[in-house]
């Protein structure tokens, strides 16, 4: 844990600034611009020799509705109300002031985004897919169309993409774009530089910080500090702690800075944790999308999951069976190989009564599983798991293929989902649910809106970032 720093710390020479941000991400960014924009002094302190951090990482995905232009061009009704009733079924421990208050500004700020230079294209991606493999401005990145879910808020796709191809190309040119406008808008931006501790005086109210550059140290005043470093993914012993899962057989996403410098800095200074146990862990085994017609068992022969589920939701089940074992069965007649495939092909099989033993399921499991799901598949329903129509198919065609989404075989990859708890304008808060005075945070190292990977929508971490960021600046800004 660091240490928290008296006021006395503060030399009577020290820099003093209205608002000091810490971290040069998607969240931090967009804190720094606003607060700049509403006439504060601000400084903005990034680790790296860059700007970026993990956003640039990003697949360029913003979570957005409520009626954005991009859905009302590609003639896809959304509102507000509907939005919020979805965040609302699939969060874990809602926030609803939070939800309430991202989805109410949602159409606003997707136009704040296109104010910065991006251009959301006007069209609209259909398949089922990670992200779109062209320029799309949009598609679905959640469950929405996923029972019951579908029968708890009118669906909509909400998944915004920058528009340039490729996976995090999009996040680095909005990137590109905030840095601009901070330049612009006078923020003293220093690289290289990270911050060490808080100074904080009897009474809780933050007063500054310390800050690292190589060899050279030293302390800044501020009337209000935001944090916006990152999550912890990075740091092992966090892992170890809160999210084990994430410490075997996965690949981790995030920058060397996601080490939960931020989140420490927060809880030295009284900040209460949630979520800290929920990661986002995935292995998408789409595109393309007619693997989804198939059925994912588990060792024990039994389907647990309906497979047009968001690829993390799925993962999310996965990981949840026993020992962490799942195979996707396909027919002939549906089989396909994934251009880039995470969940790897395990092998193929004349009949099922030889897949059943080759994959050394129970006796007469798969037989009683595959008949079933054949059946009423045949028919359009899925009485289980009620996969939508669109993506129900027999599979009674030999051979069948087996893919392998066995957690050490699939590809999984993941981050961290929790961090400090904070109000709607990103303020700090402790635990009886009092604010740390001039002490915010956003981002990833903030719990939000997105909570564990059975609910999670691609593009809700820079949507919520960038959303809840900018609520900070502006906040810090009002009370500096």
């Amino acid at each position: 844990m660091p240490e928290v720093l008296p006021p006395s710390a503060i030399p009577e020479q020290a820099e003093h600034f209205d608002v000091v941000v810490v971290g040069f991400g998607i969240a931090g960014g967009c804190a720094a611009l606003e607060a700049a924009r509403a006439g504060a002094r601000v400084l903005l302190l990034e680790r790296a020799a860059t700007h970026g951090g993990t956003t640039a990482m990003a697949g360029g995905h913003f979570y957005l509705g409520g009626g954005t232009a991009v859905q009302r061009a590609t003639g896809h009704e959304d509102s507000p109300e509907e939005m919020y009733k979805y965040l609302l079924a699939v969060s874990r421990d809602p926030e609803p002031d939070k939800i309430r208050a991202y989805c109410d500004g949602s159409v606003a700020h997707f136009d704040w985004l296109e104010s910065l230079g991006v251009h959301f294209e006007r069209s609209y991606f259909a398949e089922k897919a990670v992200i779109q493999p062209g320029t799309e401005g949009l598609m679905y990145t959640g469950n929405e169309q996923v029972w019951p879910f579908r029968e708890q808020a009118v669906a909509a796709p909400r998944g915004h993409k920058v528009p340039v191809p490729g996976d995090t190309e999009g996040a680095k040119l909005v990137m590109d774009l905030l840095r601009e406008q901070i330049e612009q808008a006078g923020v003293q931006v220093r690289f290289d530089t990270g911050a060490t501790a808080l100074v904080q005086q009897e009474d809780g109210r933050v007063l500054g910080l310390a800050w690292r550059r190589f060899s050279e140290t030293g302390l800044v005043r501020a009337s209000a500090v935001v944090l916006a470093a990152g999550g912890f993914v990075m740091n092992e012993r966090m892992v170890a702690e809160h999210t084990p899962a994430l410490g075997a057989k996965l690949f981790t996403l995030g920058s060397s800075y996601d080490d939960g410098t931020a989140i420490k800095l927060g809880e030295a200074a009284g900040a209460e944790l949630k979520h800290m146990a929920q990661p986002f862990i995935t292995a998408p085994f789409y595109p393309p999308g007619q693997l989804a017609t198939g059925l994912i068992v588990n060792k024990l022969g039994e389907r647990f999951v309906a497979e047009d589920s968001y690829h993390a939701r799925t993962s999310y089940h996965v990981l949840a069976q026993p020992d962490s074992t799942a195979y996707l069965i396909v027919d002939v007649e549906h089989e396909a190989k994934p251009k880039d495939p995470l969940v790897p092909l395990l092998d193929g099989f004349e009949t099922v009564e030889e897949m059943e033993s080759g994959l050394d399921l129970p006796s007469g499991s798969l037989v009683k599983t595959l008949t079933r799901y054949n059946e009423h598949a045949a028919r359009g329903e899925d009485p289980d798991f009620h996969k939508s129509p669109k993506w129900l198919a027999a599979q009674d065609t030999g051979p069948w293929a087996v893919f392998d989404l066995r957690l050490g075989h699939a590809l999984y990859a993941g981050f961290t989902l929790g961090g400090m708890r904070t109000t709607v304008d990103a303020q700090v808060q402790r635990a009886d649910g009092s604010v740390v005075p001039g002490l915010y945070a956003a981002g990833a190292c903030a719990s939000n809106i997105a909570q564990d990977g059975n609910g999670y929508c691609s593009g809700v971490q820079l949507g919520e970032g960038s959303f809840f960021g900018r609520r900070a600046g502006l906040h810090a800004a009002g009370s500096a």
